[in-house]
């Protein structure tokens, strides 16, 4: 190579060359990454097995916790008052009061049956009776129960169409009484009359069958005294007076019955102004009333609602005429009638062919979808809650 050339070359271009060494890590870097490991190893074994133990000097070095202070306040909380309602079966109702003084009220009320236990169904409930001249009387207890409450029948409760069949005439045949307690179901009701005999037996051995009962109260029919209900018969002219000994003594011939039908009565339940003072002494004691249905003039149907008593009307009288035929063809009628208008009453006496009659007819009605129910189930309450 010429000087000129030598001269103009760049210069290290002949030098061997040499490897080339990465840069070392700086100490903080290497500190850095193993600060990270232990972070993760240490956060690998909470996961794993949970807190290490804290050990004394870490105790002792540790700041102490920051309390915080407990605040008391003087607010009053709402009041909550539970109350049971008579009826069973309802949602919790939770109604505010007034804001404009004092706390907010609720109102809390969750079903609760008064019904009583079929253990006990025979003895009556001493808060429901009151002792008098004329003998036990039914009356309501001090906490609002009624015996039309306490002594009502079982049934499902169900949306079905229901029928209820009420059997008078207990206790004036002793044969008849035995037949209906024996060979009729629970659901149905039985109505005792107060001229009956041994009435305490079959009320005992009815309420062990699972039967509601009812008690048949002699009003004054028309043509009274020629047609004559019986013993005790409540007249207008001693409704009138504010009178109803009469009614008492019939009253006081049973317990555990959840209200009163009438027997015959066709003028007392025609008038209005003795219908309202009887239901008065019915809504004091806590009955419901059962028209019968034989009046077409009767009115007491409207006046068990108008005084706030639990209240029906039936609807088919079954034996009319006492032959097989004719009380299954009524039978079949209270059956549309109840599938008309969802449930039905009818009401019969306690005749051996009604008896025969009507065990026959439920098993068959029942496979068909009716519910045989107590006639408390059926009867207008304007108590309901």
């Amino acid at each position: 190579m010429s000087l000129q050339g030598e001269l103009h070359r760049p210069l290290g271009l002949d030098l061997p060359a040499r490897p080339r060494r990465r840069p070392k890590p700086r100490l903080s870097a290497i500190a850095l990454v193993a600060a990270a490991g232990v972070a993760v190893s240490g956060s690998l074994a909470l996961s794993l097995y949970g807190e290490p133990e804290r050990r004394f000097v870490d105790m002792l070095a540790a700041p102490p916790e920051k309390v915080e202070p407990t605040v008391f306040t003087t607010a009053a909380s709402p009041h909550v008052e539970t109350r049971a309602p008579a009826k069973a079966p309802a949602p919790t109702i939770i109604t505010p009061g007034t804001m404009s003084s004092g706390p907010v009220t609720f109102r809390v009320e969750e079903p609760v049956s008064f019904r009583q236990s079929p253990m006990v169904a025979h003895l009556p409930e001493s808060d429901l009776i009151e002792e008098t001249e004329y003998g036990p009387l039914p009356v309501r207890a001090a906490d609002g129960r009624r015996p039309f409450d306490v002594y009502a029948g079982a049934w499902s409760g169900r949306p079905a169409t229901r029928v209820a069949i009420v059997v008078g005439g207990m206790g004036i045949s002793q044969t008849s009484s035995m037949e209906a307690v024996e060979r009729l179901p629970a659901g149905v009701t039985l109505g005792f009359s107060p001229q009956g005999n041994s009435l305490s037996r079959w009320m005992e051995a009815a309420r062990r069958g699972g039967h509601e009962l009812l008690l048949q109260v002699p009003l004054e029919p028309t043509g009274y005294p020629s047609v004559d209900p019986g013993e005790n018969t409540v007249t207008v002219a001693e409704a009138a007076a504010g009178d109803f000994s009469k009614l008492y003594a019939s009253l006081s011939a049973i317990t555990n019955y959840v209200g009163v039908m009438n027997y015959m009565g066709g003028r007392f339940t025609g008038d209005a102004a003795a219908m309202e003072r009887l239901i008065a002494e019915l809504s004091q004691r806590g009955l419901m009333y059962l028209d019968d249905g034989s009046s077409a003039r009767s009115v007491a149907n409207d006046a068990a609602t108008l005084g706030g008593v639990p209240g029906a009307k039936a609807d088919v009288m079954l034996d009319m005429n006492r032959d097989a035929a004719s009380i299954a063809s009524a039978l079949d009628t209270l059956e549309k009638v109840a599938r008309a208008q969802g449930s039905a009453i009818g009401v019969a006496s306690a005749f051996d062919q009604s008896i025969e009659s009507i065990a026959a007819w439920i098993p068959e009605a029942e496979r068909r979808g009716i519910e045989i129910v107590p006639v408390s189930a059926v009867a207008y309450d304007p108590e309901a809650r």
